[in-house]
């Protein structure tokens, strides 16, 4: 398990504590990394469900499944954002790692970088779903944002094995 102060991070919020104990798919990365891997692993598969309902002219399903993923994934990145700061950082996580330092933090960077103008684009596809389908855009806008989600999907999982795995 990551050398970090259990007790501190317990005394900060007692009902979190048990996002650093050991995750389980028995790597070593705490609960919550592997719980936001899971869930970001699943991700693209969510918002292709989405979007079959919008091929599928149920528009309003497909509207209400988008705003939910879109909500639920913020939720998950604050959560993951929490106990990163809590446990130490990117740091703290590479300590057992056998990966360079340097790779490992390029990597996250464009991770990062993914992440972000995903977020900003998918955001926009949905807060101006009315305006960018009247411009005939949403649809672009939509696929774009589905590559951004696979994209920081993998390379979510990429991060993960060079920090947890390798």
């Amino acid at each position: 398990m990551l050398t970090f102060k259990k007790e501190k991070a317990k005394k900060l919020n007692s009902n979190f504590g048990y996002m650093f104990e050991t995750g389980f798919f028995g790597t070593r990365a705490p609960f919550f990394m592997d719980l936001v891997t899971l869930i970001v692993s699943l991700l693209p598969f969510l918002v292709a469900v989405a979007i079959y309902f919008a091929k599928d002219k149920r528009y309003k399903i497909h509207a209400y499944l988008q705003i939910a993923i879109f909500a639920f994934s913020v939720i998950v990145l604050f959560y993951f954002e929490y106990g990163v700061r809590v446990i130490g950082g990117f740091d703290t996580f590479m300590q057992n790692s056998g990966v360079s330092h340097n790779y490992a933090f390029i990597v996250l960077i464009f991770h990062i970088v993914i992440s972000v103008i995903t977020l900003i684009i998918w955001s926009t596809a949905i807060f101006a779903a009315k305006k960018l389908i009247m411009l005939k855009r949403h649809k672009n806008m939509g696929l774009i944002t589905f590559t951004g989600v696979s994209l920081t999907s993998l390379t979510g999982i990429w991060v993960y094995f060079l920090m947890f795995i390798f």
